[in-house]
């Protein structure tokens, strides 16, 4: 499993409605990629649930990495760069990914965190696999999965809610769409 995100931080006063409405236009697209877990468009408006920022921010979980280089070089990832330039894309290797009760995802928290300077690497992934499995067992949790960038040695947790309550720390945003064409194929538990 990898996951992989991309940020699009737009002006104060940005029409967040282009964004909602290009969703609701193109969203489906993905609903049959090969080797996509699930991709979770996510939106943050300013001023609404402690978000400082208007932001486009959609969330991938890959089966496949060639599921994810198809998207990035084969035509996916180019119409999102023909509309808002082309963003950065960050890359995490998955470490774990634990399924909630949760059936329809309508919010999503995302936490970014370094990995301790000094720490033991091995507790420190066993407490993220954990914390994925903690986050999964909520009321209300759809799924929950952690990765690490080891580039920067900074860990990713993320989670998808039935609820605008989640039980999680991180920015929270709104699912707009969801496409899962293979997220019952994600694999269960710690990724080692």
């Amino acid at each position: 499993m990898h996951a992989m995100q991309y940020e699009l931080t737009l002006p104060a006063d940005y029409d967040m409605g282009v964004v909602r409405d290009r969703v609701a236009r193109v969203g489906h697209l993905l609903d049959d990629w090969e080797g996509l877990g699930c991709k979770a468009y996510l939106i943050r408006e300013r001023g609404e649930r402690g978000s400082s920022v208007n932001q486009y921010a959609p969330f991938y979980l890959w089966n496949t990495v060639d599921g994810m280089n198809s998207f990035l070089w084969g035509g996916g990832f180019q119409g999102l760069a023909d509309d808002f330039g082309r963003p950065s894309v960050r890359q995490w290797t998955g470490l774990a990914h634990e399924a909630g009760g949760g059936s329809l995802a309508r919010y999503a928290v995302r936490r970014r965190q370094p990995v301790p300077e000094g720490a033991r690497l091995a507790e420190v992934a066993r407490d993220t696999v954990r914390e994925a499995g903690r986050l999964a067992a909520q009321d209300g949790a759809v799924l929950a999965a952690a990765g690490v960038d080891t580039s920067r040695w900074e860990l990713v947790h993320f989670s998808l809610w039935e609820h605008d309550t989640p039980e999680a720390d991180g920015d929270v945003y709104e699912v707009l769409h969801l496409s899962a064409p293979g997220r019952h194929r994600l694999p269960l538990g710690r990724r080692w």
